[in-house]
């Protein structure tokens, strides 16, 4: 699997992000390794806080929050999914799928052999980790999702009926796969600062965003030879009936979260209109 890795200088001097990088290794399901960055803060035997990032964005979106948590006595770590912020990023979009994703977070989780977990996740990041917490939930004591969601392939035309029902834009998701399916290249800051003209989807990202902010957000990408992954993201999502077959993983954790006994909190924003209604699935 070939892979490209963002130049640190890509990195250096961003607005509030003065966090030391860490890595590890893992199977790229090849025969062959990627890196994964991620941040780590407070005290080493502490309990751990751990941040899930989504599309398209990477741990910055977290460089508010982790001070916070930290102060608060935690532990933070906050990694880059692969093909995101300082994490490797494979070039081929063949090369990304949601299968892969919950094994290289999986195996990141082991091997910090993390314990006493609380899981923090919004959009993609929220369904990805959700699985890995799943998988081992042994090491989870609580979840909290901002805006995120997990789809219950037993339970689509259910999802369908609350988006309809709550979001102020059901077509949003779908606006967004058909905008992004014609692009070669994304100009991540300007999404994340809701200053895509042709973009036709309200509530995407922030309500301001300063120049410095904007070029962090697109600091992982030099170019969109790095970007295969941010443009296939949205494009691997289940859609229909018809493709649930090729997600048993989903159902999979949602059999764990039937019974689930543990603390987990939902927080939305409703204006959100791809995942603002999502909190009516898990309550």
């Amino acid at each position: 699997m070939k892979a490209l890795r963002t130049p640190d200088e890509r990195f250096e001097n961003l607005p509030g992000y003065p966090f030391v990088p860490h890595y590890l290794e893992v199977d790229d399901t090849e025969g062959g390794r990627l890196r994964i960055h991620y941040v780590d803060e407070g005290p080493e035997n502490a309990a751990s806080v751990v941040l899930f990032h989504g599309e398209p964005t990477w741990s910055y979106l977290y460089r508010k929050m982790i001070p916070v948590l930290v102060k608060a006595g935690f532990r933070v770590l906050a990694p880059d999914l692969v093909g995101f912020g300082k994490s490797d990023k494979p070039t081929e979009k063949k090369d990304y799928s949601v299968e892969r994703h919950i094994t290289y977070m999986r195996a990141w989780m082991q091997q910090l052999d993390l314990q006493n977990v609380t899981f923090f996740g919004q959009d993609w990041g929220s369904l990805i980790g959700l699985c890995v917490c799943a998988l081992e939930q042994d090491r989870i004591d609580r979840i909290m999702l901002a805006n995120g969601g997990l789809p219950d392939p037993r339970n689509l035309q259910k999802m369908g009926t609350v988006a309809v029902t709550e979001s102020p834009d059901p077509m949003a998701f779908t606006k967004w796969q058909q905008w992004i399916s014609q692009r070669e290249d994304l100009p991540t800051g300007k999404i994340m600062a809701n200053e895509v003209p042709d973009l036709k989807v309200e509530g995407l990202g922030c309500a301001s965003l300063s120049q410095g902010e904007k070029a962090a957000y697109d600091a992982p990408f030099p170019d969109s030879s790095y970007q295969a992954g941010a443009l296939i993201f949205p494009l691997l999502a289940l859609n229909s009936p018809e493709q649930a077959d090729q997600f048993p993983f989903f159902a999979e954790a949602w059999e764990i979260y039937d019974s689930w006994e543990k603390p987990f909190l939902t927080a939305y924003g409703k204006a959100d209109p791809i995942l603002g209604w999502f909190d009516k699935i898990f309550q």
